[in-house]
């Protein structure tokens, strides 16, 4: 979906997959910022919370974490984290539930296309 909406995605939706990371190049800092928000809001856990950049030990750059899947006690359920850093990655990893995941999933890019429109308007 990210793919289909311009966005650059590592691997591709086609290739072999050696591991649940999904590496989404956003290209500036108020897509990767609406699509972690996203990802936050649809989740199970802390849904209200807005996730906001901060500076974190060991990184040079503010860094922007959502993660509100932890229903089971792993990060493999369903979390999004990136530095606010050009080109702007998002590291997407998880998805162990299907459900939690697809809401999360949908959530964020609904927020990215809804931020989007407004712009243009």
């Amino acid at each position: 979906m990210l793919k289909r909406l311009g966005y650059i995605v590592e691997p591709d939706p086609f290739e072999s997959r050696a591991d649940i990371v999904e590496r989404i190049e956003f290209g500036n800092a108020k897509d990767l910022i609406s699509y972690c928000e996203g990802i936050q809001s649809g989740s199970p856990i802390d849904s209200y919370v807005v996730p906001i950049p901060v500076d974190m030990p060991g990184y040079d750059d503010k860094v922007i974490m959502a993660a509100g899947a932890f229903t089971q006690g792993s990060s493999i359920e369903l979390s999004c984290d990136g530095p606010l850093k050009s080109p702007y990655y998002a590291y997407q990893q998880g998805g162990l539930t299907f459900d939690t995941a697809k809401i999360g999933v949908l959530k964020a890019i609904d927020k990215l296309i809804k931020e989007k429109s407004e712009k243009d308007e």
